[in-house]
């Protein structure tokens, strides 16, 4: 059975679990050292039994603001150039607690990267993997939404460019695939139809709100063509914000539940407050992409997201353009109680803001406390800045 330690500085309960030997994990909670040595299972072993997978966050907007990705295009020739830059942020997101270093392979497809899709995707994997067996982390290959779709709709030329990739994570042996953002389910479709052909688990995601995809079709019929199609996690990432995001979420868990259909759920939403997004998501808006900062979460707004997703029956919780480690630890130290620990970056971070209480400012000691972090009304220090804007479609 599992030991309860209960440290209030913390606020958390935290379990040290007895588990099958496979690769020691040490973590520090502030002056408290627990080891915990995990069983290194697939995705879908762990789904089933009901632990919380934390996915990873931003890598094309993070790595922009480096000085390594190019806007526009934004594809992940840094994978090849800047190796370094890639696996620090992987190395970032692992020690926040992300049990899933998905390959940098956003836009890597032939038709977006012509002759370099081949060194692109095989760097990617590399990196993936050296950092996953630093911990107790899975590697997914990433495919997404392809360039061709709007104009050509063409599902053999368009499948073929999808197996181009399939088969570098075949050879990488990854540990399950992922199709994500895409605005049509048609090709979400065709997607998971390919990457089922190498016989690993496959997770889907769709880049839409509320409103369903570019074609009309709803959340729910979305989420039910991904399933009939072979995806065992489905879900939505990027383009809108964390509470957009989970009612996304709540639409395509009804309708599953409605045609009878099981899959687990997966939420990777973007790290930025969205509410007045339109249709087509944050890339509508004015600030897209250089002017974002304003609208970034907090670090409780994310704790509140990741408990509202638990709460939702979503077992992958992650984040996308604009979720940077730190936002990854909040998910992982809100689950603590669930998932039976903190992750490493928590050894400098006490829970709500407890490591304040050593400050020397009585007003600043203050604020050691939840109440204080989950009722302050952040300003933004912008007095002739409105609060929402206007998309430009």
């Amino acid at each position: 059975m599992p030991r309860c330690q209960d440290d209030s500085n913390l606020g958390y309960q935290l379990w040290s679990l007895a588990l099958v030997p496979c690769t020691a994990r040490v973590l520090y909670a502030n002056d408290l050292r627990f080891t915990f040595i995990p069983i290194l299972q697939g995705l879908l072993e762990r789904l089933d039994s009901g632990e919380v997978v934390v996915g990873d966050g931003s890598f094309l907007l993070t790595l922009e603001k480096r000085g390594y990705v190019k806007a526009g295009l934004w594809t992940p020739e840094a994978v090849v150039e800047h190796p370094d830059a890639v696996r620090q942020l992987h190395m970032e997101f692992l020690r926040a607690g992300s049990d899933v270093m998905q390959t940098f392979t956003f836009s890597a497809s032939e038709d977006n990267m012509g002759s370099q899709w081949e060194a692109v995707n095989t760097a990617a994997c590399d990196l993936a993997r050296e950092v996953a067996d630093k911990g107790d982390a899975l590697v997914a290959g990433g495919i997404c939404q392809t360039s061709l779709y709007a104009h050509h709709k063409d599902e053999v030329r368009i499948k073929k460019l999808f197996r181009l990739q399939l088969e570098i994570f075949a050879r990488k042996n990854v540990d399950f695939l992922i199709a994500e953002y895409f605005e049509h389910a048609v090709e979400a479709v065709w997607a998971v139809e390919v990457l089922k052909e190498s016989g690993k688990p496959v997770a889907a995601t769709m880049c839409i709100g509320p409103e369903g995809d570019m074609h009309g079709v709803t959340p729910g019929e979305c989420a039910v063509k991904l399933v009939k199609a072979g995806a065992s996690v489905v879900g939505v990432n990027c383009q809108f914000g964390p509470w957009t995001s989970l009612k996304t979420m709540s639409l395509m868990k009804e309708a599953l539940q409605a045609a009878g259909l099981k899959a687990h759920f997966m939420v990777q939403s973007l790290g930025f407050h969205m509410p007045d997004c339109g249709k087509g998501g944050f890339l509508d808006l004015p600030e897209y992409p250089f002017v974002l900062e304003p609208r970034v979460a907090t670090r409780w707004d994310i704790q509140k997201y990741a408990r509202e997703a638990y709460n939702l029956g979503v077992r992958y919780i992650g984040g996308c353009c604009g979720f940077e480690p730190y936002h990854i630890r909040a998910i992982a130290e809100e689950l603590a109680p669930e998932r039976g620990f903190l992750p490493l970056a928590s050894e400098k971070h006490g829970s709500w803001g407890s490591g304040l209480s050593t400050h020397t400012k009585p007003w600043i000691r203050a604020r050691a406390r939840r109440e204080y972090w989950e009722n302050l009304r952040p300003a933004s220090g912008r007095p002739l800045c409105p609060s929402l804007s206007k998309p430009d479609a």
